[in-house]
């Protein structure tokens, strides 16, 4: 396998877990009943999109054809699974399941960042993107403990 066919795979697989990621964010924004959280996860989705699309940039770069959509299998589906079985319980488990998938995501970024084999230039694209999900991590987390702290 060539470095390129590496970096297009490692990217293929952040690129499905950043659209999983957008889509959850926006399924997050039509179940919580607050508008300042409608917004965040609006906010946050189209945000997901424009990195999934520089992913999507680096792979094509490489000579590769980038993923386009998410799996909404595995660890998506189950999310917005929990995600409406939580929704009778408020917004606090709506954000918890929103969390949950933040590090998910997260994981997932840093899994990459430690891979040896991928090339200096895809890996300062990985890198730049992850400021954006650890970002949105952080403040789903710290959001997630402001509520639970009010509780």
């Amino acid at each position: 396998m060539s470095t390129n066919d590496h970096d297009v795979k490692i990217l293929n697989g952040l690129i499905e877990s950043t659209i999983d990621s957008a889509e959850g964010y926006a399924e997050a924004a039509k179940d919580t009943k607050s508008t300042r959280f409608t917004s965040l996860f609006q906010s946050r989705a189209g945000e997901r999109r424009q990195v999934a699309g520089v992913l999507q940039r680096q792979v094509r770069t490489l000579g590769g054809k980038p993923d386009d959509d998410g799996t909404v299998l595995a660890s998506a589906h189950r999310l917005f699974v929990n995600l409406r079985k939580s929704l009778s319980s408020g917004d606090t488990a709506v954000v918890d399941e929103v969390e949950r998938g933040e590090d998910h995501i997260k994981a997932k970024f840093e899994s990459a960042l430690k891979d040896k084999e991928v090339s200096p230039s895809t890996l300062t694209v990985i890198n730049e993107a992850y400021a954006s999900v650890r970002q949105g991590h952080d403040q789903m987390r710290d959001l997630k403990h402001s509520l639970h702290n009010k509780s």
